[in-house]
């Protein structure tokens, strides 16, 4: 009896140790999927759009085949960087015009920088594309106020931009880039929302 409990107990353990295995390789392969194509997808029609860096050709290549007006770089000014200058050219290049609004990943956001962001938002341009490096945490957020603030989207709607789709994990304890989760619960309410 304790021979097939213990059989039954090591198949059972080797297939959730299969699964797991197969479930963590497909996430790194989506994030890998993500990274490699720029992150890039619209979110509202001729509207919004949301990216991570891309290179210099690939921004003005996606300017120019969604008519995007506006970028939002949400890395912030950084003058002495090749990828700032390299954004700016192709920016500029395209006709598009180009705004800079400096947030961390691991550190909440306010609610005077989520009204000002939203402000910001309301003048640019459409459409926008808004980036960060790697487009899934504060593009997640920024993205999740634009609907939220701007466009009348309903809070699932908006709570989907900080989903794993994108590349986001916030996970407490453990990511850095769950401040941006907490920063979405703390500004719910400022939305029309009530805390979930």
């Amino acid at each position: 009896m304790r021979r097939r409990f213990r059989a039954g107990l090591g198949r059972r353990l080797r297939r959730g140790a299969l699964a797991a295995a197969l479930a963590l390789g497909a996430a790194v392969g989506w994030a890998g999927y993500l990274q490699a194509m720029g992150n890039f997808h619209e979110i509202l029609p001729q509207e919004l759009f949301r990216s991570a860096q891309l290179d210099p050709d690939a921004l003005e290549r996606a300017i120019r085949a969604h008519g995007i007006r506006s970028v939002l770089n949400l890395r912030g000014a950084s003058t002495g960087h090749g990828w700032y200058r390299d954004e700016l050219a192709a920016t500029g290049r395209a006709g598009a015009v180009h705004a800079d609004f400096a947030l961390s990943a691991s550190r909440p956001v306010s609610g005077s920088e989520a009204e000002a962001l939203l402000d910001l938002m309301r003048r640019l341009p459409k459409p926008i594309l808004i980036h960060c490096r790697q487009g899934a945490d504060r593009t997640g957020l920024v993205s999740a106020l634009y609907l939220a603030g701007l466009s009348g989207g309903s809070e699932a709607e908006a709570e989907g931009q900080l989903s794993f789709r994108y590349g986001h994990l916030g996970i407490p304890y453990l990511s850095a880039a769950f401040a941006m989760d907490e920063s979405w619960e703390a500004l719910e309410p400022a939305l029309g929302f009530g805390k979930s």
